[in-house]
């Protein structure tokens, strides 16, 4: 029944709004997008890797409205959420863990000591993010720590120009959401401020959110050394119905406050560029068992993590070399792991080199690391390519890569769950061999690839009423395949777009000789997604999303959503249908996700 009304009010909707009118809708171009997240910047085409590009367009035709969801329609990305409305979320890359994988703003490091389960408390409301880059694979040697098998770089928006506009919505689960974004471009300085607050009664139990998004970026001294500013403030409150406990009288709840202060400059001449940046993130997490009484169980962390770094590129004959060194000290203050703090430096050095008539490209490098509390570790690796033609390149790339334990992993006690201050760092040697096109009209990409890892850290017991330990135990074989394709054509001079991803990833895990163990491997042994963006005319776009996942473990679904966006003047009105053939399906834990459900927004453009 909730699937009929999804489909009639989305059919009724479209009736009413036939006959508008809109400009055609600008496809973008994947080559002009320089991947600027490294100290080497290179076109898209450019690059020896796997790199998904989520443009501005994307994310207005994705049928979503947070980084949680939109991230869940790229093929080989895992989002495990726990409800809806980006409150609570897990990030995976081609399986590992949801500490392996690293999240960037704009090139600076988002990652949570405390625990992985915080790296999503940092996403970015979509209205003020520019596109969104995608890196799979090995990147420890580009990114540092955490990046074990990817890493994700959120490029926020540079310029609205003098702009105001205001978005309101509502829908299923008692949705309201409102938001305000404001650009100003002044003569030597530039603004843009967003405020916005997503609320929901909840779709289940206990289920209840209510999301702050605070936002502000400026460019201060644009005529002679730009300084860019960017300052966020994410709160999110919700209910967390059974998100660690399988308990159903605990009533479990969470507060998550996340926020980042960055100052960034970049020097230039004609064979050098240098970017340093000074920044501050901080992230709060507070947790009740039980939601109406604070003192049954409780715990408090507060980490701070205040950085400077330097990234540069050199150019000469010899081709392109960059380097940089990033050092960052961590404190954490917590009723449960203690008050901890711990320095950190890294420093990367890469050097890319052309020969065969500029056809073959080499970039061998290297990152060396120091934790006071993990000394020294070095990680090589390479990338190469061999451009075919214009359009088609074929690549390769192998690496080391590492993650150190978190603050969690070594500290953290309860009735059920024990640290271990003597866990070592995980360690993996990965690799890809793959082939890409890339044309105005159609792009194409297929990869194998690979990962060794072992000193996986699991929590183990042999006797049922010990608590679990945290141990570096297991070893873990991963491999798989990746296929891409994004076809842009015209019907009656309107655009069109049809996209597709899948993903085959299989595992071979070590064996344990140990009678019970917390983390089982359910990665998405196969992922498909596609999308079809039409418009059907030049003011209506209609956009259909499916996903079909099958987790290792044997448990398979099928999700279809649908949106449109009808603009007029200055107003956009966008009715998203999620689910829309209500599947019966869990992501994580024993979770259930939404059923079908309907949001409604309307945007207010104010000249």
């Amino acid at each position: 029944m909730r699937a009929q009304l999804s489909l009639t009010s989305l059919l009724v909707l479209f009736a009413l709004t036939g006959k508008a009118q809109e400009n055609p809708v600008k496809i973008d171009s994947l080559k002009e997008i320089v991947i600027n997240s490294t100290r080497i910047d290179l076109p898209f085409k450019e690059n020896s890797r796997t790199i998904d590009i989520i443009s501005s367009e994307d994310i207005k035709n994705s049928a979503t409205n947070n980084l949680a969801d939109l991230l869940q329609q790229v093929a080989g990305v895992d989002i495990r959420r726990r409800g809806t409305g980006g409150s609570q979320a897990d990030l995976y890359i081609r399986g590992g863990s949801f500490d392996q994988t690293l999240l960037l703003i704009d090139g600076i490091k988002m990652d949570d000591a405390q625990t992985g389960h915080h790296t999503m408390n940092a996403a970015l409301p979509v209205e003020v993010i520019e596109r969104i880059e995608i890196i799979k694979g090995p990147a420890a040697r580009v990114f540092g720590q955490n990046a074990f098998t990817g890493a994700i770089n959120i490029v926020t928006k540079k310029d609205l120009k003098n702009s105001v506009s205001a978005n309101m919505e509502t829908g299923s689960f008692g949705q309201l959401n409102g938001s305000v974004t404001v650009g100003t471009d002044l003569e030597n300085t530039s603004h843009i401020i967003h405020v916005g607050k997503l609320t929901s009664t909840g779709y289940r139990n206990n289920s209840d959110y209510e999301n702050s998004n605070y936002f502000m970026k400026s460019i201060f001294n644009k005529k002679e050394l730009p300084i860019e500013m960017i300052a966020t403030f994410l709160d999110r409150k919700f209910g967390a119905e059974n998100f660690y406990t399988t308990n159903p009288s605990f009533n479990e709840y969470e507060e998550t406050q996340n926020s980042l202060v960055a100052f960034t400059t970049e020097l230039n001449n004609e064979k050098l560029k240098m970017k340093p940046r000074v920044y501050w993130k901080r992230n709060q997490d507070i947790f009740l068992l039980r939601r109406n009484d604070p003192g049954f169980y409780r715990n408090l962390h507060i980490t701070d993590k205040m950085g400077v770094e330097v990234n540069a590129s050199y150019t000469s004959s010899a081709g392109i070399t960059g380097f940089g060194i990033d050092m960052s000290k961590i404190y954490i203050r917590s009723n449960n792991l203690g008050n901890r703090n711990r320095f950190m430096t890294n420093m990367f050095l890469e050097h890319r080199f052309k020969l065969l008539d500029n056809k073959l490209d080499v970039t061998p490098g290297i990152a060396v690391t120091y934790f006071s509390d993990f000394k020294f570790h070095a990680f090589p690796g390479i990338d190469v390519g061999y451009k075919l033609t214009d359009h088609f390149k074929l690549y390769g790339n192998a690496g080391y890569t590492y993650r150190i334990p978190t603050y969690t992993d070594l500290f953290y006690r309860d009735p059920a769950t024990e640290g271990n201050p003597d866990l070592k760092p995980e360690e993996a040697l990965s690799g890809e061999l793959g082939a890409k096109y890339l044309s105005p009209k159609f792009t194409g990409s297929v990869v194998f690839f690979y990962r060794d890892a072992s000193k996986l850290i699991d929590y183990v017991k042999d006797v049922e009423a010990d608590p679990f330990m945290a141990t570096n135990l297991r070893d873990l074989y991963t491999k798989g395949f990746e296929v891409n394709t994004s076809y842009n054509f015209k019907i009656r001079n309107l655009n069109q777009n049809f996209s597709l991803g899948y993903v085959f990833l299989e595992d071979e895990v070590g064996d344990l000789n140990l009678n019970f163990s917390r983390y089982s491997i359910n990665s998405l042994k196969h992922h498909f997604t596609s999308r079809l963006s039409t418009q059907l005319c030049k003011n209506f776009n209609f956009n259909i999303i499916y996903k079909h996942a099958e987790r290792t473990e044997g448990l398979s679904y099928n999700v279809l959503d649908a949106s449109m966006v009808v603009t007029s003047k200055q107003f956009e009105f966008t009715a998203i249908v999620g689910n829309i053939f209500d599947a019966d399906y869990i992501e994580s834990g024993i979770i259930p996700m939404p059923p079908s459900n309907v949001l409604f927004g309307l945007r207010y453009q104010f000249n």
